[in-house]
């Protein structure tokens, strides 16, 4: 394990970590964790989702007193996250241009090894600490989903996984995900197209009608997937839609996909004829529920404390995207997301401050300490 973050974090995201293929990167975070005193485990999350490398579980002894305090990040990346060539650019560290960073959420691994580092260099007694890896957190926080949340000792939690450090997020969303299957009638499309039902054409009208985008304040929805049609001289017969909505409401939630419904029934209705008529399968499933944590809790409290001693400007909010700690919140397990400075994600322009990934370091090591002072 290297002497400071930046040169550890650079390291960390050249080794490929992307969902489902993060043997490499759980090996050498488990040298890491080693290293630092901690019993370390790995479960078998891997056989049921399909990767190759489980959630790592690793525990700091502590004053028996304290019950454990927990961190979580995740270890996979987005695609394209292979061959990433991490450089500093003035006072940030990016990559080539041609992958993401990695920050995502390399750098909440890296802020809470190296501020576990530090809360043992002060040399005070430290509360238990318990850490918690995850795999496959991008493609639907699979490994979180599978972990065996028994193991967990501790009574709160913070997920690294935001933006600005100082930035709390107290609640998130519930996600459904939808997959609609129109079908159509096959023809050809030049000698008789009007013996045909263009399954694209009716997927067309439909996602014409449906809410799209933002909803309100609390509700999103998004087709992002269609895929349909085998030759342009075929009239396509089958068409796949998949889509998600999002909301803090689950009222807004069961209504904005019953309004994507209604857009499918309405355009399937209107392509009946005597020769056949258009037909859908419709498939929804929830992601994972909303969580929402009130300010007076302890797992805030401790936060905003760490921040202010800091003098690091705290800003409470909700976010609109998952992560793990909506499992965690919905297995009754309060746990709050904490920014790592991470920025742009999801793109080629993803960078982080230097500056930045110091703070993260000294959030996790106060946040510790103060835990440790009960």
């Amino acid at each position: 394990m290297l002497s400071d973050i930046v040169s550890y974090f650079m390291q960390l995201v050249t080794i490929d970590s992307e969902s489902l293929d993060e043997r490499a990167v759980v090996d050498a975070v488990k040298e890491d964790l080693l290293s630092l005193g901690a019993e370390v485990v790995e479960d078998n999350a891997y056989v049921i989702i399909g990767g190759n490398a489980g959630n790592i579980l690793a525990r700091f002894p502590g004053r028996a007193d304290i019950a454990p305090i927990l961190f979580c990040a995740h270890m996979d990346t987005v695609k394209p996250g292979k061959g990433i060539h991490p450089q500093i650019c003035e006072n940030r560290i990016c990559s080539d241009g041609s992958t993401v960073l990695g920050g995502d959420d390399k750098s909440g691994v890296a802020e809470i090894l190296f501020g576990i580092k530090k809360a043992q260099e002060s040399g005070i007694a430290l509360a238990p600490i318990e850490v918690l890896f995850t795999v496959s957190e991008e493609i639907g926080l699979l490994g979180a989903k599978n972990f065996d949340r028994r193991l967990l000792k501790a009574a709160f939690g913070y997920a690294l996984d935001a933006h600005r450090v100082g930035d709390l997020l107290l609640g998130a969303p519930a996600q459904n995900s939808i997959r609609i299957t129109i079908t159509g009638k096959e023809a050809h499309a030049g000698v008789e197209p009007e013996k045909g039902i263009n399954a694209i054409r009716v997927a067309a009208e439909a996602i014409a009608s449906m809410p799209m985008g933002r909803i309100d304040h609390e509700t999103t929805c998004n087709m992002g997937v269609i895929n349909g049609g085998s030759s342009t001289n075929i009239v396509p017969n089958k068409v796949i839609l998949k889509g998600e909505a999002r909301s803090h409401n689950p009222h807004k939630l069961e209504q904005v996909c019953l309004d994507i419904r209604h857009a499918v029934e309405s355009a399937v209705q209107r392509h009946h004829y005597d020769f056949g008529f258009a037909g859908y399968e419709f498939v929804m499933h929830q992601e994972y529920a909303a969580f929402r944590i009130p300010e007076d809790q302890k797992v805030v409290q401790l936060a905003l404390d760490a921040l202010s001693k800091l003098q690091i400007t705290a800003e409470t909010t909700v976010g609109g995207g998952g992560s793990d700690a909506n499992i965690f919140n919905g297995q009754g397990l309060p746990m709050i997301i904490c920014g790592t400075g991470m920025n742009k994600v999801h793109t080629v322009e993803e960078d982080i401050e230097i500056k930045e990934l110091q703070r993260g370091v000294e959030f996790i090591n106060m946040l510790i300490r103060l835990h440790s002072e009960g």
